[in-house]
């Protein structure tokens, strides 16, 4: 597990997701049949290396990479660093015939994130990148309800996701600082837009189309010696999508947004019969048998209690959560074949998407979005 000393993967991969399967017993996948991770801990700091190991009850840790990919008892290579670090990396775990896991962006461009899934292709290696918004209670409802045909034909799909994220100047930020600049793989359209790829692709409609318009809304930032630098990356996309079957989408994400909704990530979704509206964890719908009958009237208070209107939808179950989710169906697919369709390929669509809307900013045009190329 590479670059577990950062947030994403130190939270949600190791103490949310591997350290919690190891300590349920594994994956269980016959009655006589466990899979159990046994991970080794891979950073550039020995320091946060070996506290990180410590309060995971994880014993074996390195700063050598070559030699952790060189070690035949690890089979499966983890990346979570940094973006601009991630393709030669995983270059080396592919080369040693480690299957591949990792975060998004696999890539900073589409040439580098469709290298790696060839790479793997020929190598003969497992490949999957976290795809994990996939598994959030939220849109696990959304998704029964559009299987349901609750919506009826969807119309549109409207998405607000973000928060403040501080400057440092007053209050401790809570993003890292790479995350503000373009030399080091920052900025929020090559982060947000791999996501709103694949949970469009996946529940509403393949994209056809992207129009795009990022900004830098803070320009100077500090970073976690306390020391300003200037903001080179975007912190901010403003993005309309086309989909197949005419639904349009809108996304917009932001670093530099104060939160008056339901949550940090809200989704809209308006079809002809309903509509819903879900967060990270709950949803709420609104039939169309129990849609209000408005009239634009701005003498008078408006005599509709707008969310009144709206209902909860009932939660099934306990949720897991995403990523662990998304590890286990990983670990199954490495040993026992079962699919797994979120591959380096379906990474490499998200790069695509990022790399289209950067082009669509610049040139202040709608830009197509083209099929990959299957290997």
């Amino acid at each position: 597990m590479n670059g577990v000393t950062g947030r994403m993967g130190a939270n949600q991969h190791l103490m949310r997701s591997i350290i919690p399967i190891i300590r349920q017993g594994g994956v269980a996948i016959s009655d006589g049949e466990t899979i159990m991770p046994d991970p080794i801990l891979v950073g550039r700091n020995a320091a946060k290396l070996e506290k990180i190991a410590a309060a995971a009850g994880v014993k074996n840790w390195t700063t050598d990479l070559d030699k952790a990919l060189a070690d035949t008892r690890y089979q499966i290579y983890f990346d979570a660093q940094t973006t601009s670090l991630r393709v030669p990396s995983v270059t080396k775990a592919i080369a040693a015939k480690k299957h591949v896991y990792c975060e998004k962006p696999t890539a900073t461009t589409t040439k580098e994130a469709l290298s790696l899934y060839a790479l793997a292709r020929k190598a003969g290696v497992k490949n999957g990148v976290v795809q994990d918004k996939l598994w959030l209670p939220g849109l696990l409802k959304l998704k029964f309800l559009k299987d349901a045909g609750f919506f009826g034909r969807i119309l549109s799909v409207r998405g607000e996701f973000g928060y403040w994220v501080f400057e440092g100047d007053t209050v401790t930020p809570q993003r890292p600082s790479w995350n503000y600049r373009k030399e080091d793989g920052g900025g929020i359209i090559i982060d947000m837009l791999c996501h709103w790829r694949y949970v469009l692709d996946n529940l509403f409609g393949g994209v056809k189309a992207v129009s795009c318009l990022g900004a830098t809304h803070i320009p100077t930032r500090r970073d976690e010696r306390n020391k300003p630098f200037r903001c080179t990356a975007d912190d901010a996309a403003y993005a309309t999508f086309e989909l197949e079957g005419g639904v349009i989408a809108q996304f917009n994400s932001s670093w530099s947004v104060r939160v008056r909704r339901d949550d940090l990530l809200t989704i809209q979704v308006d079809g002809t019969k309903g509509s819903a509206v879900a967060g990270l964890r709950e949803c709420v719908i609104q039939p169309y048998t129990a849609t209000p009958r408005c009239v634009w009237n701005p003498d008078i208070d408006n005599p509709v209690d707008f969310l009144g209107t709206w209902t909860r939808v009932p939660s099934h179950g306990q949720c897991d959560n995403a990523f662990k989710i998304q590890w286990e169906l990983f670990l199954r697919h490495v040993v026992k074949n079962e699919p797994f369709p979120w591959d380096l390929r379906e990474g490499a669509k998200g790069v695509q998407l990022a790399e289209l809307g950067i082009k669509s900013w610049r040139t202040r045009a709608w830009v197509p979005v083209p099929e990959l190329k299957k290997a």
